[in-house]
């Protein structure tokens, strides 16, 4: 029975609940506040037919004056308790309130008392007005869990989404509360999308998500269990009140051990298994990025070993020679002390006019060593300081933008990286009403990249977030375009207006007429669609003579311009004008 109960009070539901629910006060403020309006009544009473004077600044007055001071103050307290105190606070002021009445109506009807009618039509209010307070604040709730539901839940699966494993390990970290966290990949489930299509993919997510959501709703695994969401075929899990690393470990493998029954799907069978890899906070890190990161990591090396164990505890030695921990502090304080900074490729039409320049992060160490973005970049985008990154990037780069476009007055364009981490935030559009407000770079100068992955990961979270840049006068970037999940459904409907080709396409497009094709068949549906099309890395004359063939509009490589440096930048800005 108490087993019972302590698994229905933690379902994922109710987790969100607490997560998102609008707080009431604590209990010392309701006892206070019944506190005041008990004392003000007892007041109110023992004034009431005193007969008593005071003297005040001189003048002798009646206690029977201050009735209504101690009223309103009665009146305050029950207003408060309902807005503050939730239904308790309700309740216990509707009480409060209406066993008054039948006193105040002994007192006007036995005793001709008339002074107490006031207060008949006194409470009569505040019973409307808190009334009104308590009904508001349910329709706010009820709007608030809507809202939500939205905001939080993954619309394909119907688990929380990576929105709602972010906030509850906040809310844990920041309690120091003991946790696992587990990151989870489905085996081969690319190949699923690609010989069976989306369609038959999301059924297969949505059939595991519901398998999942039974095990940590019913509380089976003996652990409380928080299972979501992240992206495509990534889901988590968040482990509380184990005893013992082992019973990690056995919730674990129920998770696991639900894949391998058959799943059916429109006739056909699927055999299920997944990647875990987990990090526990605090023994393996220190904050939620941390520990995110950590459980990836051990996730990778799951799928990289092959072997037949799935399951895996973060380990140090699981780091890269030169470790994440310790890069991950050099990007703290390179962002500390404003070490990140940019390098500028020009891109250029296929006459060789500058069109613009893509911007690209770089990064020094408290000694003035560079460290290579290659390094850096993965290990951000791990531990969850990309935007940030990218937020120090786009604001020092615009500065130089604007200050170099108004001394010039050339026509051309900044391209700025933006990671979907980045893109996502509630503040993003903010951000960029603010840049190019201190920078004075038009808004119709501006291009934000994004990598095509969003359009099967978030593309619904962020169409708004595009529209809305779209409206400004912004233009988008697709970037990498033919890496990832390609479908020409997402294009269509993808409001871009540049395709950028990835440069290993071009890299093979003239050792093989198929390959030439292909970038040949990406050039033309960007066309077809309205987008221009760039080509990345771009380094030998043939590429150029055979691109200007089969229609490419920009290039963008070593052959005409290597990344430079803010005043080599500057002066080929200068050059592009005088020609």
């Amino acid at each position: 029975m108490k087993q019972d109960k302590r698994r229905n009070s933690n379902t994922m539901e109710k987790t969100l609940d607490r997560l998102s629910a609008r707080r009431e006060a604590p209990l010392a403020v309701f006892i206070i506040l019944l506190v005041l309006y008990l004392l003000a009544s007892g007041v109110i009473s023992a004034v009431a037919g005193s007969g008593v004077n005071v003297m005040i600044f001189g003048k002798e007055l009646p206690m029977s004056t201050f009735i209504g001071v101690f009223s309103a103050l009665s009146e305050i307290c029950v207003i408060f308790m309902t807005f503050y105190c939730g239904e308790k606070g309700y309740f216990t002021s509707l009480t409060l309130l209406l066993v008054q009445f039948p006193f105040m109506i002994v007192g006007i009807v036995a005793r001709n008392n008339l002074a107490s009618l006031p207060g008949v039509f006194g409470n009569i209010l505040a019973i409307i007005a808190i009334t009104i307070i308590y009904l508001n604040n349910k329709k706010m709730d009820e709007y608030q869990k809507t809202l939500r539901d939205q905001a939080v839940t993954d619309a394909l699966t119907g688990l929380p989404n990576s929105f709602a494993c972010s906030e509850l390990l906040n809310a844990l970290v920041d309690k120091g509360e003991r946790f696992a966290f587990v990151s989870i990949d489905i085996n081969g489930f690319k190949a699923i999308n690609d010989t069976m299509g989306f369609e038959t993919g999301n059924h297969v997510l949505c059939e595991i998500a519901s398998r999942w959501k039974m095990i940590a709703d019913t509380g089976v695994s003996g652990t409380f269990d928080f299972v979501t969401r992240f992206s495509g075929d990534e889901f988590s899990l968040i482990i509380r009140n184990y005893n013992k690393d082992e019973d990690v470990l056995n919730t674990i493998r129920t998770y696991e051990a639900v894949l391998h029954d058959r799943l059916t799907i429109d006739g056909c069978d699927f055999y299920i298994s997944a990647s875990f890899g987990y990090a526990e906070f605090p023994a393996d890190g220190g904050s939620a990025d941390s520990v995110v990161s950590f459980a990836g990591t051990a996730m990778n090396v799951v799928k990289e070993s092959n072997s037949s164990e799935h399951i895996k505890r973060f380990t140090p030695d699981m780091l890269k020679t030169e470790g994440i921990i310790e890069i991950e502090k050099k990007i703290r304080d390179a962002l500390d002390n404003e070490n990140i900074y940019f390098n500028l490729q020009p891109q250029f039409d296929m006459d060789h006019k500058l069109r613009g320049f893509e911007t690209l992060a770089r990064m020094k160490d408290a000694d003035g060593t560079v460290i290579s973005p290659g390094v850096f970049i993965p290990v951000a985008e791990k531990v969850g300081l990309i935007d940030k990154v990218d937020a120090m990037v786009f604001r020092k780069a615009a500065m130089f933008f604007g200050e170099a476009v108004r001394k010039s007055g050339a026509n051309i364009l900044l391209s700025i990286n933006i990671s979907v981490r980045h893109l996502m935030k509630n503040d993003f559009l903010d951000e960029i009403r603010d840049v190019l407000r201190s920078s004075g770079v038009p808004a119709e100068r501006l291009e934000i990249e994004i990598t095509e992955s969003i359009m099967i990961d978030s593309m619904e979270k962020a169409l708004q977030c595009i529209d809305e840049i779209r409206s400004m006068g912004i233009k988008i970037a697709i970037d990498d375009f033919g890496t990832g999940y390609s479908s020409l459904s997402y294009l269509n409907n993808f409001p871009a207006n540049l395709l950028k080709i990835d440069k290993s396409f071009i890299d093979r497009m003239n050792e093989s007429k198929s390959s030439k094709q292909y970038v040949s068949a990406i050039i033309s549906i960007g066309h077809i669609m309205g987008f221009d099309v760039i080509s990345e890395g771009v380094e030998e004359p043939e590429q150029i003579e055979t691109l200007r063939e089969i229609g490419c509009d920009f290039i963008q490589g070593f052959i005409w311009g290597r990344p430079l440096t803010q005043e080599a930048a500057e002066k080929l800005i200068f050059e592009s004008v005088e020609k």
